[in-house]
C-alpha cells in the first residue's frame, strides 16, 4: 500500500519536527527532494517520498 498523499512544507515541518522555514531551507539547499507535484506554483511531495527521505537522513542511518 502506497500513501499518495500530498505533504506541503508545513506537513514535512510537522513529521521531523522543525519550522517550515527549515524545510524550505533544505530545499534551497538541495537536501529535500523534487517536488512530486506542483500546483498553482506550490510543491508538494507524497508522503512516501518524505517518509524515504527521511530514512536516509544521516541522523537516522543504521536505525
Amino acid at each position: 500500500m502506497t500513501d499518495r498523499t500530498l505533504w506541503s512544507y508545513k506537513d514535512i515541518a510537522a513529521h521531523i519536527q522543525v519550522q517550515p522555514d527549515t524545510v524550505r531551507s533544505y530545499r534551497k539547499h538541495g537536501l529535500l527532494p523534487p517536488p512530486d507535484q506542483v500546483q498553482n506554483g506550490k510543491p508538494y511531495w507524497y508522503g512516501d517520498t518524505v517518509r524515504a527521505w527521511v530514512a536516509s537522513r544521516p541522523r537516522n542511518r543504521g536505525r
